[in-house]
């Protein structure tokens, strides 16, 4: 039960992840952004924000400024615009992601936190 359990969340963590890049990058970019680019950004920024929280996350304020400095470079090396852009994909990911969450939490589908979008 405890790996189906696992398996749930990561997938529900990478979907939710996955919608809130793709909104931040069509909103933001102004085009016809990808599922599956989106996906892969929410997988590797997600691994990147685990790696750098795991080397880094014990710094009071610097840590989790770097973690979020790290994963906001995901985003502008997967998506066009600059570190402005990323900014602004990773910004409106994060109000996504937390709408989500709040309306998965509402109907007692979820608990409010996911991994895909670091700090929701």
């Amino acid at each position: 039960m405890a790996a189906a359990d696992s398996i749930l969340i990561f997938v529900l963590s990478l979907l939710v992840g996955t919608i809130g890049i793709l909104a931040g990058a069509r909103l933001v970019l102004d085009r016809d952004a990808s599922f599956v680019n989106a996906a892969v950004t929410a997988l590797i920024g997600a691994a990147a924000w685990a790696i750098t929280s795991f080397f880094v996350g014990w710094i009071p304020i610097l840590g989790v400024v770097l973690m979020l400095i790290i994963w906001v470079g995901v985003i502008n090396w997967r998506y066009p615009g600059g570190w402005g852009s990323a900014a602004a994909i990773g910004f409106v990911a994060w109000i996504v992601a937390v709408g989500i969450l709040y309306a998965l939490a509402v109907v007692g589908f979820v608990t409010p936190d996911a991994l895909g979008i670091p700090g929701v």
